[in-house]
This record gives C-alpha cells, structure tokens and sequence, in this order.
C-alpha cells in the first residue's frame, strides 16, 4: 500500500462558538475539559495510525506559530511536520488541491492523503484506525474515499451521503451527497438506513485527487498551480513550510470540496463508521461533552445559582449567579459575555457576523492575544494610553521596530530583559524600566531561561496596532510593511 500522509486542514473562525472561538484564535485551539485543544486532539489520531511519519497542515499563516506550539508539546516521535500556509482562507477546494499538488510533487503520485478537519472530535481513536485502513483499500483502487458516520438521530444540522452499491464488505459507492435536510426528511433518513452524516474526511491518492480535479473543477486546479509556482518554501529542523502567494492564491475561488468535486465525481465511495463523533459545530455540541448535575445544569467555574434548570454556564474567571433561570447557555470571557437560548445556539454566528460587520475588535482577538514570541494581554485603555501584560518566551524577541503616535515605557517584572532603545542596547533586571519615545527603533528580548514578563505602559494620540515600522523580525513577518506585533 502506498504512503499514508494525513492532512489537517485548519480553516474558519467557528463564529457559532464565539466568543471563544475567535478569528485570531478560532475553534480548533479551543481546548476541552482534560487541557487538550481540537487541535491537539486530530493530531495524535493522526500520528498515531500505523506507519505515518510525515504530517501535513495547510492552515493560516496567522496562527501558524500557535498551531506549531500546540504540536511540539505533543510530537515525541519527531514526525517531520509539512505546512501550507495560506494568506487567507478560500474554502476546502483550494486547500485540498495546493495538498495534493504539494504532496504529488514531493512524496509521489500515488501517495495517499488522508483529509481531516482540524477542529472535529472523535471518542473512539481505535473505530477511527479501523476506519482509515478500510477506506485506504479503496482510495488504491483509483476511489475518492470520505467517512460517513451511521446517525442515531433525526439531526437537521448535519449533510447526508446516500449510500449506493456495495464496493466491498465495508464501502459503498455514493449515490449521492444530500443537503441539510428539514426534521421529517431527517427522521426517514433515520428509518431507511441508507443515510449517512457527512463528517468532512476523506482518504484518496495525490493522482487520483488531481485527475478528478482536472476534470470537474480546473479552474480550481490550474489557479492553484500557478500559485505553487510563485510561492515560497524553506525546511529546516524536520519542518518543511511553504508560504502561498497571496496576489495568485486570491485567484482561486472560492468554493468547497463538497461542491467543487465530490458532489461532481462518479468515483466516490464511503465508509459507513461509528466513530464517537462530533463536529462541535455549536455550544449545545460541546455542552454535551459535560455531564450535568441533579437540576440538568453543567458549569465552569464557580457559580451561585436558584431555582436554575438546564443551563450550560462557563465562567472560568468570574463568579456567576442565577436565579431563574432555564436551558440557556452563558459564556463569559475577559472582554465578552454571552447569553444563548439553549435551543437556539446555531444563530451564535449571527453575533460573530454583526461584530465583524462594525470593525469591532472582539471578533476577532481576544484580551490576551498570542504572537510568535509569546502573549500580551490589555489590561486597562482608555483615551491617550493603554496598559498591557507582556509574556516573553526563553529565547525569544519581538521585532526592531518603531512607532510614529505612541510612547512606550516597559517595567520588568520578573526574568531579564535586552533592550535596544535607538543608539543603545542594555540589559533590564526585575523592576528596572526604560523608556522609549515615538520614533525610535526598539526591541524587546528574552535572553533568559524562564519568562519575561513585563507591564507595557503606552501614551500617544493614537494606540492601535497597526502603528508599527517593522525594520527586521527572526519570525519572518513582513518587514517592510505596518503589521500588528
């Protein structure tokens, strides 16, 4: 059998989970009760098949460097790590494609990329194993392979597959892919048992892939070709990473792989599977992860509550008290707080939406926002300053950069700091602090073991982040352009 190489795709801001799910930090870092993101989750199902030792992502170039840190915690056995980084989302079908083309190139034609979502959870790891070597017999005899999970329910939230005539003992060829479908056609989708949920992961070879591409979708194929062409690449340390072209990716449309391809092809086959699988596609999804107490109320964090009944409260940080109160969903973070009819935890996205319409900043960054050198958290603003918490990691340095409307003044708090200030570079211990003035190039560095931290105290007419000069930056970020740190 030819070579296994999975492929996370991590895409979307899971807007139907905010506000902890955000642009900056969307759904797949989200992390569960046992400490472990989504993210985390795919990943060891992924290395942990037989004979995998190459994984690929194609993700966001933003949140590359925390999906990087979310791995290096998990990859012991040094499987070497490929990434396709794209400038901005452009749905599934594009993805998919610049993963075959850069697999086909590099591993061979006749490798076999396994396609999984980033941010879906599956209980049973060993159904899944089972399910990937089913499905890799029949991606070798030329099929398009995707999983399709048997319903225990009347779900209205979820697409179909349609089974069609037997392949062998455990595929099926697709009859055909069937929208979300309205409670009476789901509940005989349910009876029939020809139906499938759709789960989004497919296992098909790199020239298998293509051809079909080439056929149903070329516009698709050939945009993204001729992105591959003008994009970047470097390797290094068992980590490959090629940047795609914004300027040629922006070319590519738009569309899923649903629609683009596999609702197209004639060579699709499903494994039917029961997986423990969820798409944690909204709160009432992840809230059935938690069990409930007496009342039918799960929560986070500490709570004060009377005559409550079936509510979902996540409050890690503050104290929450209820009286009254039935099947609502309230989640609370630092800058946001939301409060759900528990029936209605689909129209979360409408929030999402409304708030990236406005410019407003909740959308898409948290109060604590993380960079490829560690975190800042804003811990008060208001007219003419802003105050923040800065974590710098061992060894790690912000950029040398400079800002035309803000003054900066940074106090060490613990750890050690190098500092170049304009003409001059010093070492800060704990409680020393340095000033530096709009105009002059800084940098900030953690030459240390432990981490930095250190209260960032701004003053000017304008505080945003995109007042910054970056002139050189060890993370590669564009340095000739205004970006955020």
């Amino acid at each position: 059998m030819s070579t296994l190489i999975p492929c996370i795709i991590a895409g979307g801001a899971g807007t139907r989970l905010w506000p902890v799910s955000r642009e900056a930090m969307p759904k797949p870092f989200i992390r569960l009760p046992d400490g472990e993101s989504l993210l985390q989750k795919t990943f060891m199902r992924a290395v942990g098949l037989p004979d995998v030792d190459r994984l690929l992502t194609v993700t966001n170039r933003e949140v590359y460097f925390r999906t990087v840190d979310d791995y290096r915690q998990l990859n012991k056995t040094r499987v070497a790590l490929d990434f396709v980084l794209e400038p901005f989302g452009r749905n599934t079908a594009p993805a998919v494609a610049a993963a075959a083309l850069h697999v086909a190139r590099l591993y061979g034609e006749d490798a076999q990329l396994l396609i999984l979502p980033a941010d879906h959870l599956i209980a049973d790891v060993a159904a899944f194993s089972a399910a990937v070597q089913q499905a890799r017999v029949l991606a070798d005899q030329g099929w398009l392979v995707t999983f399709g999970i048997l319903p225990d329910k009347a779900e209205t939230g979820f697409g179909y597959i349609e089974k069609g005539q037997s392949l062998n003992e455990h595929g099926y060829q697709v009859a055909r892919f069937v929208e979300k479908p309205d409670a009476a056609t789901a509940q005989s989708y349910l009876d029939g048992g020809l139906h499938l949920w759709n789960a989004g992961m497919f296992c098909m070879r790199a020239d298998t892939l293509l051809s079909e591409f080439q056929e149903h979708a070329p516009q698709i194929l050939a945009a993204v070709q001729q992105c591959l062409e003008q994009s970047t690449s470097k390797q290094g340390n068992h980590e490959l990473q090629l940047e795609l072209d914004s300027h040629s990716f922006a070319l590519a449309p738009d569309i899923s792989i649903d629609y683009a391809l596999m609702e197209r092809s004639q060579k699709v086959a499903v494994i039917p599977c029961q997986l423990g699988w969820s798409d944690i596609g909204s709160w009432q999804a992840l809230r059935e992860l938690t069990p409930v107490d007496e009342l039918g109320n799960q929560c986070n964090g500490q709570t004060v509550l009377h005559d409550v009944t079936n509510c979902y409260i996540d409050s890690p940080n503050r104290l929450v008290g209820g009286i009254g109160l039935d099947d609502l969903i309230i989640i609370d973070t630092p800058d946001a707080l939301l409060i759900a009819d528990g029936k209605r935890t689909q129209d979360v996205k409408v929030i999402a939406q409304e708030l990236k319409r406005q410019g407003h900043d909740a959308y898409r960054l948290h109060r604590t926002v993380t960079r490829p050198w560690g975190t800042y958290t804003v811990l008060e603003e208001g007219k003419r300053f802003k105050i923040k918490r800065i974590v710098v990691r061992p060894q790690a340095s912000l950029s040398l950069q400079m800002h035309h409307h803000r003054s900066e003044h940074w106090i060490v708090v613990s750890g050690m700091a190098r500092v170049t200030n304009n003409d001059a570079e010093f070492m800060l211990d704990t409680n020393e602090s340095t000033f530096i003035k709009p105009g002059h190039t800084h940098r900030l560095v953690n030459p240390g073991v432990i981490d930095l931290v250190m209260i960032e105290v701004q003053s000017g007419e304008y505080l945003g982040e995109d007042d910054i000069v970056r002139f050189t930056d060890i993370y590669g970020r564009v340095p000739t352009e205004a970006a955020k740190v």
